[in-house]
């Protein structure tokens, strides 16, 4: 493929994300990444910062999605109606390949900086969605504790349905998370 072909920036995230499984993260390098993509390392530099970037490719959609869903829901929803609807609307973006998001959680656990830099995406999130449900009139305290409290619900979540055998989907098991802590 030449270096003209559209979309260099998910043919460099899916030839990163073969080579990270093929011969792991830290062996990765920016040249072979581009190489596999058919591109040269300065169109890479031209849509990620680095290498580490591409394991977070898309937050910003993410996180667009999911303030999106928790804006749209009815003036009346509460503070829980709307995070749930951030928290299903996430799911379904993140949620197609259970054995990707476990390869690329196993890289997330093998490096401290990558487990910095997710938790720093997740205290983003929850910025967001605060951020979201104070325009919808929740107060700062509330606010700041259900966004909170709902990327915690996510996170677990997550972790959950990386675990389970079985062929639930992401948004089931968080959503079961959820309703688990409104019961609590």
């Amino acid at each position: 493929m030449g270096r003209w072909e559209p979309d260099a920036a998910e043919r460099l995230r899916l030839a990163a994300r073969d080579l990270f499984v093929e011969q792991g993260f830290e062996e990765t390098t920016v040249a072979q990444i581009a190489e596999r993509a058919g591109l040269t390392p300065r169109t890479f530099f031209r849509y990620y910062p680095d290498k580490r970037e591409v394991l977070f490719a898309g937050s910003d959609q993410l996180e667009e999605a999911m303030a999106a869903a928790a804006r749209a829901t009815a003036p009346e929803a509460t503070a829980w109606d709307a995070v749930a609807a951030a928290l299903t609307a996430g799911a379904t973006m993140i949620g197609g390949s259970r054995a990707w998001s476990r390869q690329r959680q196993d890289m997330l656990l093998d490096h401290a900086d990558l487990q910095g830099r997710e938790l720093t995406k997740l205290a983003r999130l929850a910025t967001i969605l605060a951020g979201v449900l104070r325009e919808r009139g929740v107060a700062d305290v509330e606010a700041e504790l259900v966004a909170e409290a709902a990327l915690t619900v996510f996170r677990l979540g997550f972790a959950a349905w990386l675990e389970e055998p079985g062929d639930r989907t992401l948004a089931e098991v968080i959503g079961e998370r959820l309703d688990l802590l409104r019961r609590l």
